[in-house]
């Protein structure tokens, strides 16, 4: 490996090793303080759907018959009140996201469960059904509490996937470093 190649590659590594920090931190955070990031994601969404909302009314002449400007501008202003209303009130949109998540791991343990009848006979299957179990057992906790879990759900699920891709890509950083070494 040339002397450049390594030195992009050490750099990279690098970069991609603080970001790596940074997320686990930012993981370690949200999970201690589960309202605070909840809250977080509930403006984050808010502002992207306002964001959305202009965008479909900026763009909304491009349909050009009557028909098609009229239903992005409904759609543009619909998209801004959602999410003005998440950024009025993000506590509230929580504990409609927590139930969200609730019903979606239901979901998610139920077909899980089944793919692990349909693939039994695969060696490793069995934490398919793992997985389907670990999902309704969260969808149960979350649902039995509702709506107190709400102060929690969002922002440590949040927090979970941001340690958890931190170290992920901690990993991967390190051991892209020790290949090339």
């Amino acid at each position: 490996m040339t002397d450049s190649i390594a030195a992009d590659l050490h750099r990279a590594t690098t970069w991609s090793i603080v970001f790596s920090v940074l997320m686990i931190m930012a993981g370690i955070a949200a999970i201690g303080l589960p309202l605070v990031a909840g809250v977080t994601v509930a403006v984050i969404l808010g502002w992207l759907l306002i964001f959305c909302g202009l965008l479909h009314v900026a763009f909304a002449w491009q349909g050009g018959k009557t028909g098609p400007v009229i239903w992005e501008v409904l759609l543009g202003l619909l998209y801004g009140a959602i999410g003005f209303y998440l950024l009025v009130r993000p506590v509230a949109v929580l504990v409609s996201l927590t139930l969200a998540v609730a019903a979606y791991l239901v979901i998610k343990g139920v077909l899980e469960f089944v793919r692990s009848l349909r693939l039994r006979h695969v060696p490793g299957s069995g934490w398919v059904m793992v997985d389907g179990v670990v999902s309704l057992v969260l969808a149960i906790m979350i649902w039995s509490t509702w709506p107190s879990s709400a102060i929690w759900v969002v922002g440590t699920l949040v927090g979970v996937s941001m340690f958890v891709s931190g170290v992920t890509r901690l990993m991967l950083s390190l051991a892209a470093r020790r290949i090339a070494a």
